[in-house]
Formats: C-alpha cells, structure tokens, sequence
C-alpha cells in the first residue's frame, strides 16, 4: 500500500469518527479503510486507534500522528495549488511603482512586450521619486532604485543601474572640459534633488574612488527637465543611461571624465511576502528578471 494515501485515509477516518463514514466520503469499503490504517500501524510499529464495535479513539501516539500527518497534507496540498497557479492564464490588474526617470525611459517601453504577452492583465502605472508604502497604498510591486532598508518585502535583484556624466558641446566650449572629477567644482553642475545626488558625484578612476562636492544653479525633482537644461548649455548633468542615451548619439550631449566610472546604483522589484504568488504577479516578475535581469539574480 502506498504510504501516503494510507496517512489521507486515516486523517479522514480520525475526522470524520469512524471507517464507515470515512469510506462514504472516499467512495471505498469499511474494510479496506480498516486495511490502511492496519498498514500504517504495522509500518509504524505503534497502535493509533483504539476501536470497538460502537467508537473508536485516538492513542497518544495516535494523536500526534495525527496532527503530524495533517500538517504533511496541507503541505502538499499547497504545494499542488502552487503547481496548478503556474499554470494558470495570468489576469487581472497589476498596480505598479517606479521612479520617473527609469519607468518612462527604460520601463514604460518594454510595457507593450509584456501586455502583448498577456492580453488578460492590464497595469496601473504610477511614476514617483518619493518612496511609496507598498502595502498601505496598494501596489502589487514597486521598483527600487538604491541601497534597501529593511522593510520586510521581498527584493528580486536587477541590472545595476548605469549612470553618465555629460554636457552639451557649447557649455563646455564656454566653460571648458573638466579633465578630472575635481574640476567639478569650479563648473555649474545640473542638481537631481534626490538622493545623496545633490550634494556629492563619486567617481572610481586610477587613483581610486573620489566622492566630490558639487553646486549649481538649478536643482530639479526630475531628470527629464534636467536634461532639458543640459542640452540647452546650462550645466553639466549626471543622469541615468536610458535618458541621455539618444542625446550621447545625436552628439547634442558629449560624455565627460572617460578614464573615471560613476559607481552603479542597486536596482531591484520589490513584493509583498506573501505565500503564494498569483500568476499575474509571477508573470510579471519573470518578465522583468527577463528584461532587465541579466546582470542580476533573484
């Protein structure tokens, strides 16, 4: 006899109070419930029930292999009802979070990829660079740029993110070109008000890392408007890939500092750790480790 069904049978026959009424529900003879529970008792080397002809009641072993056996059921249970949401057809809506720059330049164009994929889920879009309460305000996930907090949500790891230093050809014909990350401070620098961003730029060069002061006349919330600024000559601006990349290869904005790196910023998705994950969630996950994963890990 197989094991496992043994122990179903017998948890059916302990809850429900007698072989008869566990063979009614399983669709199989008194005896051969009687039969199964023989088998585990043998197997096991211990009595679990003590039956006569009117009752029967659990040993004390019995009892808590009961509870064991339960336990082991729902387990698998879960485990099947996992399996079975895998492979269900994704659907419903996602509500998502991520910062401005990274969700209109590098997020909102594979969007269509994605939705094209699962024509049963739409996503609700919001684009902030203030850290938003996942649970509290109802995301189903929210994209982090930076070093974690502690905050007990599940973080699948990303890309690192890339960040560039440029300017546009006529400010640097009017100011000059900043040879090394310490000529910073004598030039305008276009400030993004978050993070450590609007006070210090860190570079990693030969000489190792350098962490510079820098200043300006124009501080904005948003990396759009200061790449407006940086192509109109105002300054030089440190900014993701994915913004001024069109701009680096139309030559309107010019790299600067080659033989010095800006240290890569920690990109990942983040999730409520619930215990099971619907298959709108999942799929969503995967195709974000797809498309955006490759240098990173769950």
């Amino acid at each position: 006899m197989d094991r496992f069904s043994s122990m179903s049978i017998f948890v059916k026959a302990v809850e429900l109070g007698s072989f008869s009424a566990a063979a009614d529900a399983l669709n199989m003879s008194p005896q051969l419930v009687g039969k199964h529970v023989q088998f585990l008792e043998q197997h096991l080397g211990v009595r679990l029930l003590n039956r006569t002809t009117r009752r029967q009641h659990l040993t004390e072993i019995g009892s808590q292999f009961y509870e064991r056996s339960r336990n082991i059921l729902a387990e698998v249970e879960a485990a099947e009802a996992l399996a079975a949401e895998t492979r269900a057809v994704p659907r419903g809506k996602l509500k998502v979070n991520a910062p401005v720059t990274f969700g209109i330049n590098a997020l909102a164009p594979k969007l269509p990829k994605y939705l094209g994929a699962h024509p049963e889920v739409s996503i609700d879009l919001s684009l902030s660079n203030r850290l938003v309460d996942l649970i509290d305000e109802g995301y189903d996930v929210v994209f982090r740029i930076g070093e974690l907090a502690d905050s007990g949500l599940i973080a699948r790891r990303l890309a690192p993110y890339r960040l560039v230093i440029c300017a546009a050809p006529s400010y640097l014909r009017s100011r000059g070109v900043p040879l090394k990350p310490n000529d910073l401070q004598g030039h305008d620098c276009l400030i993004f008000s978050h993070t450590m961003l609007r006070t210090h730029w860190d570079f990693e060069g030969p000489g190792g890392n350098v962490s510079v002061p820098i200043s300006g006349r124009l501080m904005v919330d948003n990396g759009e408007a200061l790449l407006q600024a940086a192509l109109a000559g105002q300054g030089i601006i440190l900014q993701p890939f994915e913004l001024v990349r069109s701009s680096l290869e139309a030559g309107t904005l010019l790299p600067i500092l080659p033989e010095y790196s800006v240290p890569t910023r920690p990109l990942h998705i983040l999730h409520a750790p619930d215990r099971r994950i619907t298959p709108k969630l999942r799929s969503f996950l995967d195709f974000v480790s797809a498309e955006f994963g490759s240098h990173g890990s769950s």
